[in-house]
């Protein structure tokens, strides 16, 4: 899992998310990022608490560039189990409709390019600055939260 994130940002602007991991290896309470998902609506999406897991393992009293990404790619790594997940369940949930499992795998295919982009966007624009690599891990945390309780949100018509 760590991997397939590192390697997905690596290709998102060249970021060295993976070589800046194992300097720090944080966790994060994975039980912080499953009760953000847990006490969402199932009809609205509440981002109140992306991000929380990643703060919360933070130093506060030495926060670094990279014990922050550390601390973001460990909860992206959380959230991306659960939406793996969700997407699995969104997927058999709709199996019996003709087409529209194979529509929802079309649907997600764009949502990887569309978060792909907006986060080689989100680094681009920092041109060089140690906040680029910061800026794009929130990127991709955020992206694969709010899509988790998207497909969560489906499931729930």
């Amino acid at each position: 899992m760590a991997r397939r994130l590192a390697a997905q940002a690596v290709a998102i602007g060249g970021m060295a998310f993976a070589t800046m991991a194992p300097a720090q290896d944080r966790a994060v309470d994975e039980a912080i990022v499953a009760a953000c998902f847990d006490t969402a609506p199932r009809g609205g999406i509440t981002t109140d608490c992306i991000g929380l897991a990643a703060r919360l393992c933070e130093d506060a009293d030495r926060p670094t560039t990279v014990g922050t990404m550390s601390c973001t790619m460990a909860e992206t790594a959380a959230w991306d189990a659960i939406l793996n997940r969700e997407y699995k369940a969104t997927r058999d949930q709709f199996a019996d409709m003709p087409g529209l499992s194979d529509t929802l795998l079309t649907a997600q295919r764009a949502w990887i390019a569309l978060r792909d982009a907006d986060c080689k966007f989100a680094y681009d624009r920092y041109d060089g600055g140690s906040m680029r690599s910061v800026a794009a891990g929130f990127c991709q945390m955020e992206h694969t939260a709010r899509r988790a309780l998207e497909l969560k949100k489906m499931r729930g018509y």
